[in-house]
């Protein structure tokens, strides 16, 4: 199977024009085969009735001499036939080269009759004349042995090209449709996906790089449809998600201006709308961050720095959230230095840290420990919290995910905070895992390489 395009489309108009031409070729002789008959003919039984006159006038050895000796007899070739079947040759032709001729065809002449045979096709014609002489009456056959005449030639020609021209272009043409057809499909595909309607199906089976791009094609048109399905789940989840504040702070807003509201009921519900606008914020800070790190607009700024030291500094800027819950940490970190941009791995350390303290119960331990080869460093951090199904494992890091629905009112967040530390591993090149099992806790393995590229 040919896979390349060009190389079909010149095969294409290769076979067009070389198919066309053996048509109009054949086409061409089939139309002017009488013609070429009669353009032959008329010279030919002038050529034979000539010699006939000539036997006629001379003496058999005379006129034998002179026939011998004409210019003409470059042209056509004569046998003169006996009644037994013998003959005499005039010509240059060889016996392989000569029309065959039959004694029933030899008969017929000797009893009077002028035959003609066409034994070579449009180009040969073999002409029976009967002949008088002084020995009796003999059959003589001519044969053409000479092309037709140039202007006849000429015309031929033209008719042939014209056949030839007009056969290619329609065996071209038929192709072409063959070859567009495809196309056009692709063309009506694009239509559809311009209009909104991305489940498109091509049925395209050719190979070569039709094949490919229909199956890529198909491919964008899923991915499209993807993303049109995350688009729509992403204001879905921002709707939802800023509903609840929003809900809330409108009601104890309301509250506020009944006039039989205590001071101390006052302050809860500022402090519930405070907080509530704290999330907000929190919210719309974290969607942000993400769009700029998905967007790659926000440049990263590589430094060379100690990792192990960068999670302990984490560890204690966060010690209000563990301290308070008797949380401890189990570190077995290396001495290990890598280049990396040092806020945003800052980030990382501190979302999965924060997640761990949000899931663990308390005074449970966190374990953090590090492992390191030639070119990567990994990172795991274990919890013993309530842990996540298998189910959500494949979810996860995706925004507004919350892995456990039923603990959402208990351990509050925005989901956010997993899909921004995968985006940010992402544009390290390097790679995050989740191990876990409900009510047995669950590690988070980041691996990072050691040298950007």
């Amino acid at each position: 199977m040919i896979k390349s395009l060009y190389t079909r489309v010149v095969l294409i108009f290769l076979v067009a024009v070389i198919g066309g031409t053996i048509i109009s070729f054949f086409m061409a002789t089939w139309v002017f085969k009488d013609k070429l008959n009669e353009n032959l003919q008329i010279p030919l039984l002038n050529f034979g009735q000539d010699i006939v006159q000539i036997f006629a006038t001379l003496p058999f050895n005379e006129a034998d001499r002179f026939i011998r000796d004409m210019h003409q007899l470059e042209s056509y070739h004569i046998r003169i036939y006996e009644e037994t079947g013998q003959f005499k040759s005039y010509g240059k032709l060889h016996d392989e080269q000569l029309a065959p001729v039959t004694m029933a065809q030899v008969q017929t002449v000797l009893d009077g009759e002028v035959i003609q045979v066409n034994p070579g096709g449009v180009s040969s014609i073999l002409l029976g004349i009967p002949l008088t002489t002084e020995m009796g009456t003999k059959a003589m056959f001519i044969q053409t042995i000479s092309l037709p005449s140039i202007s006849f030639s000429i015309k031929l020609i033209l008719n042939f090209a014209t056949y030839a021209l007009v056969i290619g272009s329609v065996v071209f043409l038929v192709a072409a449709m063959f070859l567009v057809k495809p196309i056009k499909k692709l063309t009506q595909a694009t239509k559809h996906i311009a209009g909104g309607d991305f489940n498109v199906e091509l049925n395209i089976k050719q190979s070569g790089e039709l094949g490919t791009l229909a199956k890529s094609f198909e491919y964008m048109a899923e991915e499209l449809q993807q993303l049109e399905q995350m688009r729509r789940d992403f204001v879905s989840n921002v709707s939802h998600e800023m509903q609840s504040p929003l809900t809330s702070i409108s009601g104890y807003a309301l509250a506020l201006k009944q006039v039989d509201v205590t001071d101390d009921e006052k302050s809860r519900y500022l402090d519930i709308i405070i907080s509530e606008a704290n999330r907000m914020s929190k919210m719309s800070d974290s969607l942000l961050k993400l769009s700029l790190l998905e967007s790659k607009t926000q440049p990263m700024h590589l430094d060379t720095f100690n990792l192990d030291e960068q999670i302990r500094r984490v560890i204690v800027s966060i010690q209000p959230q563990w301290s308070s819950r008797n949380i401890d940490f189990e570190l077995k970190l290396k001495a290990v230095r890598l280049m990396a941009d040092y806020d945003q791995l800052n980030q990382v350390w501190t979302n999965l840290l924060t997640n761990s303290i949000k899931f663990s119960n308390d005074g449970d331990t966190i374990e953090i420990s590090m492992q390191q080869d030639a070119h990567h460093v990994s990172v795991r951090v274990t919890d013993t919290g309530i842990g996540i199904s298998l189910e959500d494992q494949k979810l996860v890091f995706e925004r507004f995910f919350k892995a456990d629905r039923s603990h959402s009112r208990k351990y509050e967040g925005s989901g956010m905070g997993l899909a921004i530390v995968k985006q940010i591993v992402s544009l390290h090149q390097g790679d995050i895992l989740v191990e876990s099992e409900l009510g047995q806790g669950t590690t988070f393995i980041v691996t990072l390489p050691i040298s950007a590229n």
